[in-house]
């Protein structure tokens, strides 16, 4: 296997490659750009014009999307995975990742679409260096775009592996697109409505991807990830950078549940107050007239909306952050 497929281990280690560009026997090359990137192009004669972005370790301890990219990686070194598309693969926070911790001063997926601007420290410098990785990697012209940002979530969830689709004023969201998410064992989609800090966004937003935040599961440890099932995304990536995907019916999302967000919890102080308990679930349904959080300045947060659900409940937020996504069932009547 080539040296560059081992892409996680030099992460881990901190170590740079001695070879920057390597070649497989079937001509893909691989070219080690900074800490955890790692840019695949297959051979022209083979090139299918999707350029791919795939990331993860955004969060340090979310490793079951870690383990699956670098078996992709491990795959494509030895010649198994024979890819058409273009790749990019990203290990979002190395230094989190080696301290087996979410971040290390900040969370860096509040930190793009502008907000490491307004920060300071290592982490703010990699949202900056993620973006401009992802930039120079959809610079091409003519070609499609598509990226996944892998996570596993800190808490359980009612609906174990969802994607967040994000959003753009005057762009609509693809049905081919949810149809694939389901191929690859997506049960539901939350379709956003408001502009996002979050990696996907940035992505999605200014350099025109299908992009897509894809959570797994719950947070595991290395090497302690039985209990996330990624087989059918794992086999979905497979085919889509290989460029043989089975067809798929853009006329029926069976089965994919799809959500929209009926309102943001916003943490303003110190003195805000969630109430609910520590080990609620993602998904988990409120009833009407729930009182849901508090704040200064008498501020609180009602549940109006029949069949509300909660995602990403964490009062352990910086103050000015999200701490709770209230969420009620969509339709599919909007989609492109």
């Amino acid at each position: 296997m080539l040296a560059l497929g081992k892409l996680l281990e030099l992460t881990l280690a901190g170590r740079e490659p001695a070879e920057k560009t390597q070649l497989t026997v079937e001509g893909v090359r691989m070219r080690w750009l900074s800490e955890g990137a790692l840019e695949v192009r297959p051979p022209e004669a083979r090139d299918n014009g999707l350029d791919l972005l795939l990331s993860a370790g955004i969060h340090g301890n979310e490793t079951a999307p870690i383990e699956l990219l670098d078996r992709l990686l491990h795959d494509i070194a030895r010649g198994d995975l024979k890819p058409r598309a273009r790749i990019l693969f990203l290990f979002g926070n190395p230094e989190a990742m080696r301290r087996g911790e979410r971040f290390v001063e900040q969370d860096v997926n509040r930190l793009f679409n502008g907000r490491h601007e307004q920060s300071s420290g290592p982490e703010a410098l990699r949202a900056c260096e993620l973006e401009r990785l992802a930039a120079s990697f959809f610079s091409l012209p003519n070609r499609n775009r598509l990226h996944y940002d892998l996570h596993t979530a800190i808490r359980g969830s009612k609906i174990e592996q969802f994607a967040l689709y994000p959003w753009k004023e005057g762009r609509q969201h693809s049905r081919a697109e949810l149809a694939r998410l389901r191929a690859a064992g997506m049960e539901a989609v939350l379709l956003q409505n408001k502009p996002s800090i979050v990696f996907s966004s940035y992505t999605y937003d200014k350099l025109g991807a299908e992009a897509f935040t894809l959570e797994l599961g719950k947070a595991r440890p290395f090497g302690q990830n039985q209990g996330v099932n990624v087989e059918r995304l794992e086999t979905r990536l497979q085919q889509i950078i290989e460029g043989n995907e089975p067809p798929l019916s853009e006329e029926s999302l069976e089965g994919l549940q799809l959500f929209s967000v009926a309102r943001e919890i916003i943490k303003h102080s110190d003195s805000f107050h969630l109430h609910l308990p520590a080990d609620i679930e993602n998904f988990s349904e409120l009833d009407v007239g729930y009182l849901l959080a508090e704040d200064i300045a008498q501020t609180r947060w009602i549940v109006e909306e029949e069949g509300a659900r909660i995602i990403f409940p964490n009062p352990k937020v910086k103050n000015g952050l999200r701490a709770g996504i209230l969420i009620v069932p969509s339709s599919d009547e909007q989609l492109a």
